[in-house]
């Protein structure tokens, strides 16, 4: 169990105001702001997360939840900065290059933030380049994105580009199946926001 209650429930009902008051009292309070956000925060969004698989909330309550972490996160990361507290590790995500829908991949970068992780959005229609720049800048793991069948030869191109270097690349959306993910040698594959912050753990293991 969350070891402030009242924040793990505000977050899992999409409370965003509630959670902004109960963060920055917490704060006021002199919480340690890393228990925080490992012991109530974190564990509130793996929550909401298993229930999305057990297709128990969907899509709108999986967001309002995210939107409303997000609330805490923006008072708690400024100041995890100066503590020195670090990330599990930095990702970076993106839709490939021609797909501009991007609501599946702001719910991923989402739950990856509410993981614990170092999230870069980079947005949509993303060539080459801009993922080429997220790995110069430390990214680990790169998530590649798509909704449209005739964008998936994109996620090839950014896979090859990155093979054998130190790297590792996810890949989702709706036409995306594991197969596929096989057949262009990336590291995995998730159906869904939820599989996605498990894979991230699988290929960094």
């Amino acid at each position: 169990m969350a070891k402030n209650e009242e924040l793990f429930n505000a977050i899992i009902k999409g409370k965003r105001k509630d959670v902004s008051v109960l963060v920055q009292t917490a704060v006021d309070s002199g919480a340690n702001v890393a228990e925080i956000l490992m012991e109530s925060m974190i564990p509130a969004m793996r929550e909401i997360g298993d229930r999305f698989s057990r297709n128990e909330v969907y899509v709108p309550e999986m967001l309002i939840a995210a939107r409303a972490m997000q609330a805490g996160l923006d008072i708690v990361e400024p100041l995890l900065a100066g503590t020195g507290h670090e990330p599990l590790a930095r990702v970076a995500i993106g839709t490939v290059k021609g797909d501009l829908h991007d609501i599946g991949k702001n719910l991923v970068a989402m739950m990856l933030k509410g993981a614990g992780y170092d999230v870069t959005d980079l947005g949509v229609d993303c060539d080459i380049a801009k993922y080429e720049e997220a790995v110069n800048n430390g990214t680990q793991v790169l998530l590649l994105s798509a909704l449209l069948t005739t964008t998936m030869p994109a996620m090839k191109e950014v896979t090859e580009h990155f093979k054998g270097k130190d790297v590792k690349i996810l890949i989702g959306g709706a036409p995306i199946t594991q197969e596929y993910a096989d057949e262009i040698g990336a590291d995995g594959y998730a159906g869904d926001a939820n599989q996605a912050v498990g894979a991230v753990e699988k290929v960094l293991a």
